[in-house]
């Protein structure tokens, strides 16, 4: 039996701000570590939310694989030496592969719902240039069941992902083309974005096609411009309850508020859930998507897509940003390409997509990119997301999955009204 969760009232908790490094950095290259980028990151984010050091009560770390690409341990203890102020003070680390940055704001936020704390520092960090680009992939495997989905398999996300194209083409009908055209719109929107990675990347005619030179396969229905990037990065986002943000008397305009926010956690393996799905006769090919997309949805106290201006979703490969067409309700399930085909999801649509560039054009540090989406989001109801701003802006939802979407969460964020 599925759990439902019922909509109910929780104290509310405030984006006030804060800062990503640019992605198109190779912080190995210039001689600096995790714990500098966590800094930077850390440093930024208190600035632009005009909070003070010592107004800090709790912070929280989501990585990945610091052990793996950094050989570095023990996150908690980096954040404190981001300012001496901060000595003191609990830190926790929080670790859900892809979703481990949405997990650090999760967990940040029941702090601040439980009277814990009024003010918290999240920050999500991955350096992954640390080896060759083949290596840095391979060691993303550890988010997939070892060794049952990854023995003998060369690209296993590649191939994983690969396996929900299929599904999705089995039972629906994929065209390859409808992916190019996705992959395309985020490395375009990327160009509008000063912090993104492929900013100025250049991509000839046919990068986005079937053309096997310009577009050569990685596994099955995976292309080359399917996929997103190994990237080096930090995002900070500072959180605070209803009586800080009172006590400082914030701009509404400045800040933004959490409206609502889904959590699930489903099994392991992406083929057992695609069979499952299939056989329940579910419509949906990621029932678990689903389910916490409606759970945000239903905490938002909103019922349909449209309610939304913008959406960051988990383009981790083109087919999971086709699967969140559909799951967020933009189109029947499986008719995702209709919503492609009128331009709804792109750039100046009427519900853009990854206006910031996703994490095809942004890049992909691991355990940052679910805090960069709130980031982004907050930049967009704030008004404050400058070259790649979506006109009238007031609720953005984020999507952010972990391994086969076995981890996944959601967050609707709106204009931080009291």
């Amino acid at each position: 039996m599925v759990p439902r969760v019922t909509a109910r009232p929780t104290k509310p908790v405030f984006v006030l701000g804060g800062h990503q490094t640019d992605f198109a950095r190779n912080i190995t290259r210039e001689g600096l570590a995790i714990a500098d980028v966590m800094r930077e990151a850390i440093l930024g984010a208190l600035a632009a939310s005009n909070v003070e050091p010592g107004d800090i009560e709790a912070g929280h770390v989501g990585n990945f694989l610091s052990e793996s690409y950094c050989g570095q341990s023990h996150l908690g203890g980096l954040f404190i030496e981001a300012d001496p102020v901060f000595e003191g003070i609990p830190v926790s680390r929080h670790e859900a592969a892809c979703a481990s940055g949405s997990m650090a704001v999760l967990a940040a936020m029941a702090e601040i719902e439980a009277g814990r704390c009024d003010v918290a520092c999240i920050v999500g960090a991955e350096i992954m240039r640390t080896v060759s680009g083949v290596e840095a992939a391979a060691k993303l495997r550890a988010a997939a069941w070892v060794p049952r989905e990854t023995e003998g398999v060369t690209h296993p996300w590649p191939s994983l992902f690969s396996d929900l194209a299929g599904a999705y083409d089995e039972r629906y009908g994929l065209s390859r083309a409808h992916l190019g055209t996705l992959a395309k719109s985020n490395f375009d929107n990327a160009k509008r974005n000063p912090n993104a990675q492929t900013r100025r990347w250049e991509h000839g005619p046919a990068a986005f096609t079937a053309d096997d030179d310009a577009n050569p396969i990685v596994a099955g229905h995976t292309r080359k411009q399917d996929c997103s990037q190994v990237t080096d990065g930090a995002v900070a986002v500072v959180l605070a309850s209803e009586a800080y943000v009172r006590r400082r008397d914030f701009a509404r305009s400045r800040i933004a508020r959490i409206e609502g926010w889904g959590h699930r956690t489903g099994r392991m393996a992406m083929g057992v859930k695609l069979r499952a799905s299939a056989a329940a006769g579910d419509p949906f090919v990621c029932p678990n998507v689903r389910r916490t997309i409606v759970d945000a949805f239903e905490r938002a106290g909103i019922t349909r897509a449209s309610d939304l201006h913008a959406i960051e979703c988990h383009d981790c490969f083109s087919v999971s940003h086709y699967m969140a067409i559909d799951h967020f309700g933009i189109t029947p399930p499986g008719q995702s390409f209709r919503a492609i085909e009128d331009g709804t999801v792109f750039f100046g649509g009427s519900l853009p997509m990854n206006p910031s560039g996703g994490l095809m054009g942004v890049g992909h540090p691991v355990g940052a990119s679910g805090v960069r989406m709130l980031l982004d989001a907050t930049k967009q109801v704030t008004g404050t997301a400058g070259t790649y701003q979506v006109d009238r802006a007031r609720r953005v939802a984020t999507l952010n999955i972990g391994g086969s979407a076995t981890t996944v969460a959601s967050f609707i964020v709106g204009r931080g009204a009291l």
